[in-house]
This record gives structure tokens, C-alpha cells and sequence, in this order.
């Protein structure tokens, strides 16, 4: 009896032992005097806001290179850089559209995709146009009409999410485009009209949705959603539009990839994608002291640097499973530099069984970590541990009308199969707080908690360790509405 309760002792000691070396593994490596410099550099203004396809930009993305390099993280086995060029053209602002609906013009709309499209059709209204109100349709050669964003999430940020989702669906039935009905007022459709009709970026021709120009997406408003009502059960309409297409410019901008082996003969052949994206918005309209330089520091520089340190603590104490970091470019651009990514992998996305991303607008409370997608993957209690060992709690996304699930870099990968939760500081709401510094001149380095980010930093790598030394692989929860891309994906 003394024997098996001396070897039940040394047990538990060997599991505490183990425990505390991953945390003093994770402690070692993230400091706060790093994470500080790594934010104050990328939210400098010297970058100008990091707006991709400027030169402050490429500053940014060669700091990230190099100090991958000093960490010794290899770069990215396709180029033997650690860059991955995405090719985009920037467009001017596009040109007005003429839009009917039953003879009927509407004076507030904007064209979301430019097409070369003059066309007299049928419309097809579909709801919220999500996937379940295509089936069973002929949209050939059609216009298709919905609501925007969705019945969970009808926000206006939550429709900008959605958009690419409703595009591929009407797409893939034939249709000529996409006419979304956005229920809002004129004040908020005045700041969506400045956002669409300035100079933008997208893929280039040939690695972009639209290759050909045949294809229109058009938003329109329809405050309190008359048109809609007036829509639902009704005689399909008719719809003329005519839209034209701008010269554009070709820039390359760049996404920042590095790679660490893993440990484990056979787990070493998974992957786990650190990711987050590291441009901002640039240079916009002053605030109420004249500042017109929009610094990112919440967006995305905190994540940018959660990967940074992922990267410092693998690339000296690796896991089971290998570990592939991407930097994203165009994020706000309309997630550009991931969309590029998922279509021109450096390495086999079946081989990527999880992609833990980081994104940030802001937070209203330090004793947690949000984690967008906490439930939707079986690393729930990964995370949750993690976070708890450096005196966080975890907790799923508070504001699911907002639909930022799918509105970061991540979805891509979603949309793929792969699980892929997005890691954020804590917030309850995103509302005040919050929103005073999203996308905002004020989103400083010197306005941050770090001895709250030094958790949360920290939390990061340990749910990372977690995941990618856990023998079992971390998969969609059942019913997930991308459980059926993963099986795709993985064969099973």
C-alpha cells in the first residue's frame, strides 16, 4: 500500500512539474518590455496607419520578417523568403449606377463589385439570401434580391461580413448579381456612401471572385425595410441595371509567413496556423485635436504581436505539431491578404488542422479574453486553461449580432474546414469602450493596458502550447455550420 501511494505521489508531482515548465516556458519568452516595443514600432506614426500597398506598409511587413529571422523561425519553404507577395489593383472610386426595380429608380445605392453589366432582367427575392434560401431556385442569368446581413445578425457591420458569402452563392447559380437591401438610416448610409466611393483595394486579375466583370453586387437602402416587405411574396420583379467598370492600378503588397518544426515524428506532419493581420486603415479624417493618422494599435498591432511572441516561445521550445505563422496583409481591405492566402497555400491546407487568429477593435475589461469561435471547436478547454493560468477568464463572443466571426481573417480558413477561432482582448459589448477606439486617430500605444496584454500575451501561447501538444487533434464541434467543410477536408 506505501508503494502505491509513494508511486501516486510521484505522479502527481511529475503533472505539476510538467505544468509549471510550460508556464515558465511561456513567462521566459513574453516580457513585457518586448510586447510594449513590438506595438509602439507598428503603432508609430512614422507608419502612417500601415495601409496596405503604401511604403509604410512594407516597413511594417520587413520589422515582422526580420524579427522572425531573429528568433530563428524558417521563412516560407515556397520562397525562401519570408514573404508571400499578393498581387491587387487599386481602384478609383467607382462609377454611379443606374438601378430600377419594376420601372421604380432608387436614388441610395452603391456598387459593392463593379461590373460591366447593362442588363433588363428578372429579380428573385430571397430573404437574407443564406444558403438554405438558394435551394431550389433558377437564378440564371437573374438578379438576385435579399436583406442584409442575416436573421441573427442584421447589423450593417454584421452585412459587410456576409457580403462574400451571398456573392459566392449567387455565383455559383448562374445569377448576374446581387442586389442587398440595407436597413438603415440616412446618417449611417452617408458613412457607408464615403467608405464605398473611396479609392479601394482588391486582388488582382485572375486571384480575385470576379475575373471577368460580368458580375454586379449592389447595396441599396431600404430604411425600415419597406422594399423588402413590399418584395417578400410577391410576383418576381423586374430590374435594370447598368454599371461600368474603372481603370485600375496594379500595387503589390505582402503577407509576412514563417514555419517551426514540430517534435513528434508523426503530429510533426499537422499544422497549427498563427495568424493575424498587421496593416490598418492609414490616413483619414481628423479627429477633435487634428489627428489624421489612424495607428492601429488595438487594430491589429496587439495582434500582430500576440504572434510575434507565439513565434519567439516555439521557435525556442516548439511542440508536437509544427506551427506555420501568417501576417496578413489588406485585412482591411476586405481580408485580402488571407483570401489570397487559402487559394495559394504555401504548404497543403489538409495538413493545417487549426488556425488560432488574432483580432482586436478594442476592450472594456482586463480579467478577460474573448475568444470568437471559444465554442465552436473541441480546444474550448485549451484555451480556457491557458487563459485561467495566467489569471484570465475565456469567455465566447458577447455580441453575435456583430457577426465578427466572419468578418476577420479567419472565416477563409472556416470556409475551408479548418477550425479557426479568433483570440481578442476582453470586452463584454462592442460598444463604448470599445468603439471610441475602433478605427479611430486615437488607437495609440501609450493608451494600453500592458500589464493586462502582458496576460493576455501570454494566455495566447499557452492555449497555442495547448493545441498543439494535445494528441488529440482539435476538430468542429458537431453541428457547426463549417463541420461539413472540415470532413471535406480532412476525408473523414
Amino acid at each position: 500500500m506505501k508503494n502505491i501511494i509513494l508511486c501516486f505521489l510521484m505522479a502527481l508531482s511529475a503533472v505539476g512539474t510538467y505544468s509549471q515548465t510550460e508556464i515558465d516556458k511561456v513567462k521566459e519568452t513574453v516580457s513585457k518590455s518586448e510586447i510594449e516595443g513590438h506595438i509602439y514600432f507598428l503603432a508609430d506614426d512614422l507608419l502612417k496607419g500601415r495601409e496596405a500597398g503604401t511604403p509604410e506598409n512594407k516597413i511594417a511587413a520587413s520589422y515582422l520578417a526580420n524579427t522572425l529571422r531573429s528568433y530563428g523561425v524558417k521563412p516560407n519553404p515556397k520562397t525562401g523568403t519570408y514573404y508571400q507577395t499578393v498581387p491587387m489593383e487599386k481602384k478609383p472610386a467607382p462609377k454611379p449606377i443606374y438601378l430600377t426595380i419594376n420601372g421604380k429608380e432608387y436614388k441610395y445605392k452603391l456598387p459593392m463589385k463593379s461590373a460591366k453589366l447593362e442588363v433588363t432582367t428578372e429579380g428573385v427575392y430571397l430573404g437574407y439570401g443564406m444558403e438554405s434560401d438558394f435551394e431550389g431556385k433558377d437564378l440564371r442569368k437573374k438578379f438576385v434580391i435579399v436583406k442584409s446581413g442575416s436573421a441573427n445578425s442584421p447589423s450593417v457591420r454584421a452585412a459587410f461580413g456576409l457580403t462574400q458569402q451571398k456573392e459566392q452563392l449567387a455565383k455559383a447559380a448562374g445569377a448576374l448579381g446581387v442586389i442587398e437591401l440595407v436597413d438603415t438610416d440616412q446618417r449611417t448610409w452617408g458613412r457607408i456612401d464615403h467608405f464605398v466611393n473611396s479609392p479601394r483595394l482588391e486582388l488582382a486579375s485572375g486571384e480575385k471572385t470576379n475575373e471577368d466583370g460580368r458580375f454586379g453586387y449592389i447595396w441599396m437602402m431600404d430604411e425600415k425595410g419597406s422594399l423588402a416587405n413590399e418584395l417578400d411574396g410577391a410576383p418576381n420583379p423586374s430590374v435594370k441595371v447598368d454599371m461600368s467598370l474603372s481603370p485600375v492600378s496594379k500595387i503589390i503588397s505582402q503577407n509576412v509567413i514563417g514555419v517551426v518544426e514540430g517534435t513528434d515524428p508523426k503530429l510533426k506532419n499537422e499544422y497549427v496556423i498563427y495568424s493575424a493581420h498587421y496593416d490598418h486603415v492609414g490616413i483619414g479624417s481628423p479627429d477633435a485635436t487634428g489627428d489624421t493618422i489612424y495607428n492601429g494599435a488595438r487594430d491589429n498591432a496587439v495582434g500582430t504581436t500576440t504572434v510575434l511572441s507565439m513565434a519567439k516561445n516555439l521557435a525556442k521550445y516548439p511542440t508536437k505539431r509544427s506551427a506555420l505563422f501568417i501576417l496578413f496583409t489588406a485585412e482591411e481591405k476586405g481580408l485580402l491578404g488571407s483570401k489570397y492566402y487559402v487559394e495559394n497555400p504555401v504548404l497543403p491546407l489538409k495538413q493545417m488542422v487549426y488556425c488560432f487568429n488574432s483580432d482586436n477593435g478594442g476592450y472594456n475589461d482586463t480579467s478577460l479574453a474573448t475568444i470568437v469561435g471559444l465554442e465552436r471547436t473541441t480546444a474550448q478547454k485549451n484555451i480556457e486553461m491557458a487563459a485561467a493560468d495566467f489569471g484570465l477568464k475565456a469567455i465566447e463572443d458577447p455580441a453575435p449580432e456583430q457577426g465578427l466571426f466572419d468578418r476577420s481573417d479567419n472565416v477563409h480558413f472556416a470556409a475551408k474546414g479548418i477550425p479557426a477561432p479568433t483570440f481578442s482582448m476582453g470586452f463584454t459589448s462592442f460598444d463604448g469602450e470599445v468603439t471610441k477606439y475602433y478605427h479611430q486617430p486615437g488607437d495609440h500605444a501609450d493608451s494600453l493596458d500592458y500589464d493586462y496584454l502582458l496576460k493576455f500575451f501570454r494566455a495566447y501561447v499557452m492555449a497555442g502550447r495547448n493545441i498543439a501538444n494535445d494528441t488529440k487533434t482539435a476538430v468542429w464541434v458537431s453541428g457547426d455550420k463549417y463541420e461539413a467543410a472540415g470532413k471535406t477536408l480532412y476525408g473523414n
